[in-house]
């Protein structure tokens, strides 16, 4: 064995060093249903591996319905809010929708605004007011002052979108201006001081809610109230039917593109939506919709994928936010205007290119910082990861600590600094609540400052701001969080695969299974598989450096191409360390895709990970 070999058994890319794990799967139970379903046994294991062991249920995960969506009204709060609203639109009042500038936030308000304005009389329209927050003159949240100047302008009614949950000093504004709340959102609740003083709070986490999917998004959460208000409004049989069939479908499609985008667990109620709102997604009729579909380059002819979604729209839509003001999606949605459509379009896609360059420079400096952090042990920390910068774009915080965590396998914070504030992003891994971790750290020592201005988020993502001379603290803190909860269960670098497949049975028919048992997403991931011993039909082709495209011999003589994308893997690097060459036998990890891209179109992989085949390792 050479050194390269010697080096590669240490750092885990042999079969000797980084464990490819499959999942247990019952192999009599999936070769019942794949006998039921007459469906090939690997995605009746695949079925099997995700709780589905019948024909029934089956049926129920291909087909969903809107049948399944949950009263509205099983929603704590969700009666005095329906009551208020609709006495506003009564009376005439002025309503403010108080939204978020990323894209849960952006479609709850547009939602919520064209729920209220239907329900409103014809010769009276409804008074609906929007505020979207500036990411950096304003930041995350509910300002007193923007609260302050609606009092002002005459609004007597504020209603949260994705947003609220915690924002206690600016319901205490509200009650001292005289303005009723209702706060809707799906972001945790304090567990200490609890909700804010509120008309109402509708928020599936908060503690007694009936409500029995707690997964939702903030556009979800707006969704239901906007669909209590028109069922409300339905007065008749006829109005009830075209409700349930026309009207709750048509805003699916943007609850689906925030469900998605807001990267909630795809499962139970939240897959559903997401399904039946992609099937609505098919030649939409909004201007706005459509021409973003068209700068996306998503064909109108299809419902697009969860992949599409998630990879073309959403960073399009966030990208306002991050870049310039959120405002003009909800008016990109809201307009009927297609020349106003498509130079709104058109300034998102500027924009997400404006993104997609201020990210690619803080990754340069990010890639930096880790090389240096691993270069001692050949390995990253078992810690959280923290960088900084002044020099980072606050709008892509997010995407870069996502970065982190691809790259590392580790929980990351990622900040910037502005005018002596730290303000930053966090994403995490499976198994480390990082809003826990945050919550524990702003007050970790009995009688010390808290750490932190404002935090909030979830289990896998936070936002928060602190004095940045209080950076020293978090590191600390934070490291002795980590500390505990790696010694308890330390990060493996291991990959969990699915289901094992002879690469004969990566078929056309295959992939039609595989495409009925979409949407995946987080919670309900796409399926991972592995195959041994697959040949390499040429040698590696090399792309901008980074990628990597491999063919691969299919037992017909024909071959399928495989891509290899560097998110996590120097794939120039590994294909060199390992010697890769025409011919070569290799066990591969890899996604099942379709690509539709003209010349190209057909079944393509794409590459999670390689390694020589076990018996060519021998």
């Amino acid at each position: 064995m050479n050194d390269e070999a010697e080096a590669l058994n240490v750092t885990g890319l042999e079969p000797a060093g980084r464990p490819w794990i499959g999942l247990a799967i019952d192999e009599a139970t999936a070769q019942a249903l794949s006998q039921q379903l007459e469906c090939p046994l690997p995605i009746a294991k695949f079925l099997v591996s995700r709780g589905i062991s019948s024909s029934v249920s089956a049926h129920r995960f291909f087909h969903p319905t809107i049948d399944e969506l949950y009263d509205p009204m099983l929603l704590l709060g969700m009666a005095p809010a329906v009551e208020r609203i609709q006495r506003a639109v009564a009376d005439g009042e002025i309503i403010l929708i108080y939204g978020d500038y990323d894209v849960d936030g952006t479609t709850a308000t547009v939602l919520l605004k064209t729920a209220i304005e239907r329900i409103a009389p014809t010769d009276r329209p409804a008074q609906v007011r929007y505020h979207v927050p500036h990411r950096i003159r304003e930041g995350y949240g509910m300002q007193a002052k923007v609260l302050g100047d609606a009092s002002i302008a005459g609004v007597s009614l504020v209603i949260s979108v994705d947003t609220g949950i915690r924002a206690f000093a600016a319901a205490d504004e509200a009650k001292a201006l005289g303005l009723d709340l209702i706060v809707t959102d799906h972001h945790l609740p304090d567990d200490v001081a609890g909700i804010p003083e509120a008309l109402a709070v509708i928020n599936p986490a908060q503690a007694d809610c009936p409500y029995p999917f707690k997964s939702l998004c903030g556009a979800a959460v707006a969704f239901k109230l906007a669909y209590a208000l028109m069922s409300a409004a339905a007065r008749t049989e006829i109005e009830r039917e075209r409700l349930e069939s026309k009207i709750l479908p048509s805003f699916l499609k943007l609850v689906a593109i925030a469900t998605i985008a807001d990267s909630v667990p795809l499962v139970g109620e939240n897959r559903v939506i997401a399904a039946l709102g992609l099937r609505e997604l098919r030649n939409p009729v909004q201007p706005g919709l459509r021409a973003l579909m068209q700068v996306a380059q998503i064909p109108l002819d299809r419902p697009p994928t969860a992949t599409e979604v998630g990879f073309r729209l959403a960073p399009r839509i966030n990208a306002a936010g991050r870049m310039d003001v959120a405002s003009d999606v909800v008016e990109l949605f809201l307009t009927r205007d297609p020349e106003l459509a498509q130079q709104l379009a058109e300034k998102l896609d500027r924009l997400n290119s404006e993104r997609r360059a201020t990210e690619a420079k803080a990754l340069e400096s990010i890639e930096a910082q880790l090389a240096v952090m691993k270069a001692v042990t050949g390995q990253f920390p078992a810690d959280c990861i923290i960088l900084d910068d002044a020099e980072w774009h606050r709008g892509v915080l997010g995407i870069l600590a996502s970065r982190v965590v691809d790259r590392t396998g580790r929980p990351a914070l990622v900040m910037t600094h502005d005018e002596g504030q730290a303000h930053g992003s966090g994403r995490s891994i499976e198994g480390f609540h990082l809003l826990d971790a945050l919550t524990v750290a702003h007050a970790s020592d009995a009688g010390a400052e808290p750490v932190f201005t404002r935090f909030g988020g979830h289990a896998h993502a936070v936002g928060f701001s602190l004095p940045s001379d209080r950076l020293a603290d978090l590191r600390e803190r934070m490291a002795a969080i980590a500390g505990v909860h790696f010694a308890a269960e330390a990060p493996v670098e291991s990959l969990h695969f699915d289901v094992e497949l002879e690469f004969s049975q990566v078929t056309d028919e295959f992939e039609g299974w595989l495409s009925r048992c979409a949407p995946f997403g987080n919670g309900n991931p796409e399926p991972l598989f592995m195959s041994c011993g697959v040949i390499l039909a040429s040698a590696p082709r090399i792309i901008k450096d980074r990628h990597v495209c491999l063919q691969f011999e299919r037992s017909d003589g024909d071959s399928i191409n495989a891509m290899g994308w560097s998110r996590s893997i120097d794939w120039p690097e590994r294909c060199q360390l390992l010697d890769i060459q025409r011919g070569a036998s290799l066990d591969v990890a890899y996604y099942v895709r379709r690509n539709t891209n003209g010349r190209f179109a057909g079944l393509e992989l794409e590459l999670v990970d390689l390694r020589l085949a076990a018996h060519a390792a021998d």
